[in-house]
C-alpha cells in the first residue's frame, strides 16, 4: 500500500474546496455520499446523534446502538489506516482513529478491544510506559485498512453509560467532528422533529441570567405547531425580544431524544435567524453554554435552544443567518406579528411552529439594580480581604450582575464562599484564590484542599500554597467554595469475593474512591513488577492473561489521592 501521506496535501486542498463550497449554500452540503459504510453489520439505530446538547459541548458523533450487547465487531468505514489510538478513564473510553485519503478521520469510540495486531502493539506501549492510559500516533504504514475490515469490538468503555458505538466523522485538517449523517450512511428515519416548549425572553442580554423566560407549551394543531394557550403571544415588557425552542426529535424503533438538523425563524416571513448544527469543533464544543440557554437547564432539567445570538459565543458556522439585533425581534410597533419556525432533521423531516407576537405599549422598563457588574469581553477582576480572581476577557457569554456572599464556617479552614451562582456558566478556567481564616498548623499545608458545592453536591481539589498566605485552584464553576484538610488516604476495597483462589476467574477487581478529593494515581505490582489495570469509574480491574500464570501470586496495590494521601492493600491469591 502506497503512502496514503504522499496524497495528503492534494486531497486536503480538494475537501478544503469542498468545505468551502458547502459554507456557501445555506441547504447543500457536498459530503461525499456512499464513500462510508456503516461500522457495524446491524442496521444503523441512533442512540444519540449530531448536535444534541450534552453537559459541557455538543455531542459529536453518532450513537450507534449495539442491541444491549458489547463486542460486536467494528469494521473500517472505509480504505485508510489506524493513525492514533486512545485508551482514557473517561470520555471516549478506548478509541480508534482511521484516516483516510479523502480528507477525513473516522472516530470509533467505547470500544472493549480492538483486533489482535492492533491489540497487542497497544499492550506493548502500555507496558512499556507502565500506564494504561495513553494517546499514540501512528504512521500510514504502521496498520493499514480496508473498507469493511475488522479493527475493533465494541463496548461499553469510558463515559458510557449502555453499550453502543460512538462514531465520528471528522475533518482530517480542522479535526472538526462532522454531522456523520449528512454522508450517505443508511438509516431509517420518518418521524419529524417534536417540538415542545417556545421560549419568551426579554432583552437586553443583562437579563439572560436574572431572570427566567416565559415557557409555553406547544401543541399539533393541523400540519404545525403552536402555543397550547392559544395562536397569540402577547408580549408585556419594553425592548426586543429572544425566542428559544425546546425540541426532541426521533427516529423509528427508538425512543432516545435526538437532535434536530436545522432551525430557521422567520417574523412576518422575513428571516431573522437560522442555524445548522454541523462542523463544532472541540475547541468551540462549550460555547453550547451560551448557545442553550443554561440557567433553565440548570434549574428546570430542560434545554432551550436560543435562537439568537449571545455577546460571547463565539460559535460562527452554526449560524448561517443572523438579523442585525443578532436574531433578537423587534416588536414594539403595536401590531401583531407573524412567527413561524421550521425545524428540519438529517433525514428531510420538517415540523413547522406558527404564532403571533404582540407587543403591548410599554412606558418604560425597570432597569435591573445592580452593585457590581461583569462585563462580558472584557476582563474582570474581584479581590477582597480573603478572595480573588479574574475573568479572561472570554470567559463569560453575558454581563453578569456580581453577587459574592460569605459566612464563617467552623468546619473549614475559611469562611464559606458563595461566588455568584452556579446556574451562570463560566467558558474559561479561572484561578480562585482563598486566604484562611484562620492559621493552617505545619503539618496540613500540603493537605489543603479547595471544596466546591454546586448546590447539589460536594467535590474537592487540592490547593496549592502562595508566598503571600492564599490557596489557589484553577476552576470553571461559580457556586459554593470553602477551604479544608484532607488528611485520609483512598479507600482501596477488593471486590473479588472472600476466597483467594481465583483460578475461575476471568479477572480480578479493586475500587478504589477518595473522600475528598479523586484518585490521581493507581499502581498495581504483581510479584514485584507493574500489572496493567483498567479504570472504569472507581472501579480497577485486571482481565487475567499471560503476564500472570497459574499459581501463587502477591498483589500489591497502591493508591494515591490529589493531597498525596497514600492507601496499600496487599493481595495474596492463587490462579
Amino acid at each position: 500500500m502506497k503512502r496514503l501521506s504522499a496524497y495528503l496535501p492534494l486531497l486536503l486542498a480538494v475537501h478544503g474546496c469542498l468545505s468551502l463550497s458547502a459554507q456557501a449554500t445555506q441547504d447543500t452540503v457536498t459530503y461525499p455520499k456512499g464513500y462510508f459504510r456503516n461500522p457495524l453489520n446491524i442496521p444503523v439505530l441512533l442512540a444519540g446523534n449530531f448536535g444534541e446538547c450534552r453537559p459541557g459541548h455538543f455531542h459529536s458523533g453518532m450513537d450507534i446502538k449495539t442491541q444491549g450487547r458489547e463486542n460486536l465487531p467494528v469494521y473500517a468505514a472505509a480504505d485508510g489506516y489506524v493513525s492514533r489510538i486512545k485508551t482514557e478513564v473517561g470520555g471516549f473510553g478506548h478509541a480508534l482513529y482511521v484516516t483516510h485519503p479523502n480528507g477525513y478521520t473516522t472516530v470509533y469510540a467505547h470500544l472493549n478491544d480492538f483486533a489482535p495486531a492492533l491489540q497487542r502493539y497497544l499492550r506493548e506501549q502500555q507496558y512499556r510506559a507502565e500506564s494504561w492510559t495513553v494517546d499514540i500516533s501512528l504512521p500510514p504504514e504502521q496498520f493499514p485498512v480496508k473498507k469493511g475490515g475488522q479493527i475493533a469490538w465494541s463496548g461499553n468503555t469510558g463515559g458510557s453509560t449502555a453499550p453502543h458505538l460512538h462514531f465520528e466523522i471528522r475533518d482530517s485538517r480542522t479535526e472538526h467532528p462532522l454531522n456523520g449523517q449528512l454522508f450517505g450512511i443508511a438509516y431509517a428515519d420518518q418521524r419529524p422533529p417534536a417540538p415542545l416548549k417556545l421560549a419568551v425572553y426579554r432583552t437586553p442580554f443583562t437579563r439572560i441570567y436574572g431572570e427566567t423566560p416565559r415557557l409555553l407549551p406547544l401543541k399539533k394543531k393541523g400540519d404545525s405547531y403552536a402555543p397550547a394557550a392559544g395562536d397569540t403571544i402577547v408580549i408585556r415588557h419594553a425592548g426586543a425580544t429572544g425566542i428559544g425552542v425546546e425540541v426532541n426529535d426521533f427516529m423509528a424503533g427508538s425512543n432516545n431524544t435526538l437532535a434536530f438538523y436545522t432551525a430557521a425563524l422567520y417574523l412576518d416571513d422575513q428571516l431573522q435567524c437560522r442555524v445548522r448544527l454541523d462542523d463544532i469543533g472541540y475547541d468551540e464544543t462549550r460555547y453550547l453554554h451560551a448557545y442553550a440557554d443554561y440557567k433553565t437547564k440548570e434549574e428546570k432539567n430542560t434545554w432551550v435552544q436560543c435562537l439568537f445570538r449571545l455577546p460571547g459565543n463565539r460559535l460562527e458556522r452554526i449560524y448561517e443567518h443572523l438579523n442585525a439585533q443578532s436574531g433578537l425581534l423587534e416588536l414594539a410597533d403595536g401590531q401583531a406579528h407573524a412567527l413561524r419556525i421550521i425545524l428540519t432533521d438529517a433525514a428531510g423531516n420538517e415540523s413547522v411552529i406558527r404564532c403571533h407576537l404582540l407587543q403591548e405599549p410599554v412606558t418604560a422598563d425597570t432597569a435591573v439594580p445592580c452593585d457590581r457588574w461583569l462585563r462580558a469581553g472584557e476582563v474582570n477582576r474581584v479581590e477582597t480581604v480573603n478572595l480573588a480572581f479574574t475573568l479572561d476577557a472570554d470567559a463569560l457569554y453575558s454581563d453578569l450582575c456580581f453577587h459574592l456572599d460569605k459566612k464563617p464556617d467552623p468546619q473549614s479552614f475559611s469562611d464559606r464562599f458563595q461566588v455568584q451562582s452556579p446556574s451562570v456558566p463560566v467558558h474559561r478556567f479561572f484561578e480562585l484564590k482563598i486566604r484562611p481564616a484562620r492559621p493552617v498548623p505545619f503539618a496540613l499545608r500540603d493537605k489543603i484542599v479547595l471544596l466546591y458545592h454546586d448546590g447539589k453536591k460536594e467535590t474537592g481539589r487540592a490547593a496549592v500554597a502562595d508566598d503571600n498566605g492564599w490557596y489557589k485552584a484553577s476552576v470553571r464553576s461559580f457556586g459554593a467554595y470553602r477551604l479544608a484538610a484532607d488528611t485520609i488516604p483512598p479507600r482501596i476495597v477488593s471486590m473479588n469475593g472472600k476466597s483467594s483462589v481465583l483460578s475461575a476467574a476471568k479477572e480480578i477487581r479493586f475500587r478504589a474512591a477518595d473522600a475528598l478529593t479523586s484518585v490521581k494515581q493507581f499502581r498495581a505490582e504483581l510479584d514485584g513488577k507493574w500489572l496493567l489495570f483498567e479504570q472504569s469509574g472507581h472501579t480497577f480491574y485486571y482481565r487475567f492473561d499471560g503476564h500472570c500464570p497459574k499459581g501463587k501470586h502477591t498483589l500489591r496495590v497502591t493508591a494515591w489521592d490529589e493531597s498525596g494521601n497514600k492507601a496499600v492493600l496487599t493481595y495474596p491469591f492463587t490462579r
